[in-house]
């Protein structure tokens, strides 16, 4: 075989043998890229989102997306792990625009409230009633037991808008670029954003807003101490905690495995 032969065989395969191959630069999703909605979102909302992460000198997409919502803050926190070793960055507060029912988790379908506790994103609509939707996996296995035989509702959505009879509205344009960042994540690498719903930060500043507020119901407060470790451990950590359910509908939530604590302060 002629040098030159070999020579274009090498230029031919060059691409294919370098170390950036297997890191090739992330190309936008295919994935429901035929549906309008996350068509016109991509058009109008992905350089934005390539600045958001270039300015945090982030990759994208994350190999993880987590969202934290406060429901007495109106906060729907971002948070985007680099890689699979690295601790969560906090990207982005998305204010909520609209609230129905009261602090506390939900129990019944009808009861207007916006579910407490510890879920994960579960679906994408493209074709959502709300504009854009992420379903949350609720009810989950705490839920189905706390609700002793009754129907505990369910079709819990993160949407565009700004209406809600339980869910947590963000208006369109913020919807379609969490969309986007959520969607393009879960394309990329298969995992499905962890969601945690806590009534107001579980500090021992929230904790003694709730304790204030709510000194007539013990019940919640007992709930509320309850889903507490969840959110010290992730802020001791910066990555969501190990969480499961014990027979009695409570949580049992532990460090997760395998990560050190975060700096104070990171």
């Amino acid at each position: 075989m002629s040098e030159t032969i070999l020579y274009l065989l090498f230029r031919l395969l060059a691409p294919s043998l370098s170390p950036a191959a297997t890191a090739p630069e992330f190309v936008p999703t295919q994935e429901q890229a035929r549906e309008i909605r996350v068509k016109n979102a991509r058009a109008l909302r992905y350089p934005n989102i390539q600045r958001l992460f270039a300015e945090a000198a982030l990759p994208y997409p994350p190999r993880r997306v987590f969202l934290r919502l406060f429901k007495d803050l109106d906060i729907l926190e971002l948070w985007v792990q680099p890689s699979g070793t690295q601790p969560y960055v906090h990207l982005k507060d998305y204010p909520v625009c609209a609230r129905s029912g009261e602090l506390g988790p939900k129990h019944r379908r009808g009861d207007l409230q916006v579910p407490e506790g510890f879920y994960r994103v579960t679906a994408f609509h493209p074709t959502s009633m709300f504009h854009l939707s992420l379903r949350i996996s609720y009810p989950n296995a705490s839920d189905r037991l706390r609700a002793f035989g009754a129907d505990p509702g369910g079709d819990i959505l993160i949407h565009g808008e700004c209406c809600t009879i339980g869910c947590v509205p963000i208006t369109n344009p913020l919807i379609e670029e969490l969309y986007l960042i959520a969607l393009d994540s879960y394309a990329r690498y298969r995992h499905w954003p962890e969601v945690h719903l806590f009534p107001d930060r579980l500090d021992d500043e929230g904790m003694a807003r709730l304790r204030e507020r709510y000194e007539n119901r013990k019940d919640l407060f007992e709930f509320w101490q309850e889903l507490q470790p969840g959110y010290l451990l992730f802020e001791s950590y910066r990555v969501p905690p190990k969480v499961s359910v014990e027979r009695d509908g409570r949580y049992r939530i532990t460090a997760p495995a395998g990560v050190s604590a975060a700096p104070a302060g990171h």
